[in-house]
């Protein structure tokens, strides 16, 4: 049982939520081990490890009680096992674009407060387009198919010297404009198999990067002795968390952008197959040459169907110019 004792070392860890007045989600984990931060930048390889290894250094508590207090409303929820925990809610009142704040608290069996963080939902404006990328191999050079090469530059590297893939910067800033207004950005979801250790690392480096702020999406959180297997999540899960994303924002022309370094291809085929009248454009860079005639032929087979339009690319300036032909950017 957790309680004002024994909770020293325990953290309460809130993620960025999302939707409109009746649908909102905000989630996070409750875990033993020290709260993960942005950290400070060094090129030191050494400790750049043992940075990201504290990272998995942790333990997650499970049955954990929850607390989100939101305008006088107070929901409870409980930890999965993996320490995950979710809410689900409508607003009272209207709720204007932008950031909302809510207060979420870590609780013992007699309500006694343990733990309090304040999190962050965003409202996105009412645009025509919205936009969901993978992040490895898509933005950041991961290696994701090869696990010796990701773990090397997981482990040495801090975020700021990550690399990401030229004129990517360039393309999303494009997209974030696309048929809007500087002050109201098309929202981005960063919808990933890493996993919700890395959730500051990967904030860090899309900062630095100068990408489009949005919201992240990441998988079962993991420790320690799981750290070889990192970014190896089972993929349904990033199916079911488009599908949700699509289903809160149902008046938005989706654009998915992924990779064919491991399923990309297959999940936004399926999600095409299953609601071929939301999505407006696929794009799929091409990672792995010899995977590349499988992406186009596995797209290429909603593309018959419906109208829409799909690119297995090598260089972000392609889908610029592809972008511009099929009226996505002006």
């Amino acid at each position: 049982m957790l309680n004002k004792t024994n909770a020293h070392n325990v953290c309460l860890q809130v993620y960025e939520g999302y939707g409109h007045t009746h649908n909102l989600t905000i989630f996070g984990n409750v875990y033993k081990g020290k709260a993960a931060r942005e950290r400070k930048y060094t090129k030191n390889i050494w400790s750049n490890i043992s940075r990201l290894i504290q990272l998995f250094f942790i333990k997650p508590i499970a049955r954990a009680k929850v607390l989100l207090d939101w305008q006088d409303i107070i929901l409870e929820t409980f930890t999965e096992k993996d320490g995950f925990f979710k809410f689900e809610w409508q607003s009272p009142q209207d709720l204007k674009a932008g950031w909302h704040t809510a207060i979420l608290k870590l609780v013992d069996d007699n309500g006694i407060e343990i733990k309090q963080e304040t999190g962050r939902l965003y409202v996105p404006h009412i645009t025509q387009y919205a936009f969901i990328s993978d992040i490895d191999d898509t933005v950041m050079v991961s290696h994701s198919a090869t696990k010796f090469k990701r773990l090397k530059s997981l482990l040495t590297k801090h975020p700021h010297n990550r690399r990401i893939f030229e004129s990517t910067q360039d393309l999303y800033q494009r997209f974030s404009k696309a048929y809007t207004e500087p002050a109201v950005p098309n929202p981005f979801f960063y919808i990933s198999s890493s996993e919700w250790n890395l959730y500051f690392d990967l904030k860090s480096f899309f900062a630095y990067n100068k990408l489009p702020q949005g919201i992240f999406l990441l998988s079962q959180i993991k420790q320690w002795f799981q750290l070889f297997k990192t970014g190896q999540t089972k993929h349904a899960g990033k199916l079911s968390r488009i599908f949700r994303v699509m289903e809160v924002f149902p008046n938005q022309q989706f654009v998915l952008l992924g990779d064919n370094s491991q399923a990309d291809p297959d999940i936004y085929a399926a999600i095409a197959n299953k609601v071929p009248g939301r999505i407006f454009a696929i794009y799929i860079r091409n990672i792995r040459p010899s995977r590349k005639a499988y992406a186009q032929e596995k797209l290429s087979s909603i593309l018959a169907a419906e109208n829409i339009h799909i690119m297995v690319y090598d260089h972000s300036n392609e889908v610029i110019e592809h972008s511009r032909r099929v009226g996505l950017i002006e």
